[in-house]
């Protein structure tokens, strides 16, 4: 089941994420930058806080009473230069985070919760949806191309105190469909 989480799921997505953000680093990033990543953005309280905030969405997958995957979406103008120049859409949902327990990996769990969120971004009003990948990380790449999104850009991303390197990549929602 898909469905809109609630201010009661602040501790069990901070879980899920000290779970699956570690999957999405790139190799060789360290562990002290990630532990930081997670404390700074990814924590119970930082859950409460966008779960407390009317332009930013957060789909849950839900197999009983467990979290199996979020997504977490952003609606409101992008505030990064890199971003702005390189999407083609003047109204755009970001899809800030799109995370599935290992457990789901390869049985189409991703690909429900993408729809759901593609979903929600065009009921919205939004024209498409970004994101930002890590540009070593092959495997969310290939789900997000086959899922219809296409690179436009390149961006900077902080993971702890190291920069990383990001794609920009965009969905139409005129497309979709």
């Amino acid at each position: 089941m898909i469905r809109k989480a609630m201010a009661s799921d602040a501790a069990a997505l901070a879980e899920l994420a000290a779970l699956t953000f570690p999957l999405a680093c790139p190799p060789g990033s360290s562990p002290e930058d990630i532990a930081l990543h997670l404390k700074r953005t990814l924590s119970e309280e930082k859950f409460a806080e966008y779960l407390a905030d009317s332009r930013i969405a957060i789909l849950v997958l839900e197999e009983g009473s467990r979290l199996d995957g979020y997504t977490l979406l952003v609606d409101r103008q992008a505030t990064d230069p890199d971003v702005l120049r390189a999407l083609a859409a003047k109204r755009s949902v970001e899809l800030s985070k799109c995370y599935v327990h290992p457990d789901h990996h390869g049985r189409g769990a991703a690909s429900m919760l993408m729809q759901a969120s593609l979903d929600w971004a065009a009921d919205q009003g939004a024209a498409s949806v970004w994101l930002g990948v890590n540009s070593q990380n092959a495997k969310a790449i290939r789900f997000y191309e086959k899922s219809g999104f296409t690179k436009v850009g390149t961006k900077s991303f902080t993971l702890g105190d190291s920069v990383e390197n990001d794609f920009i990549l965009e969905y139409a929602l005129t497309a979709k469909g």
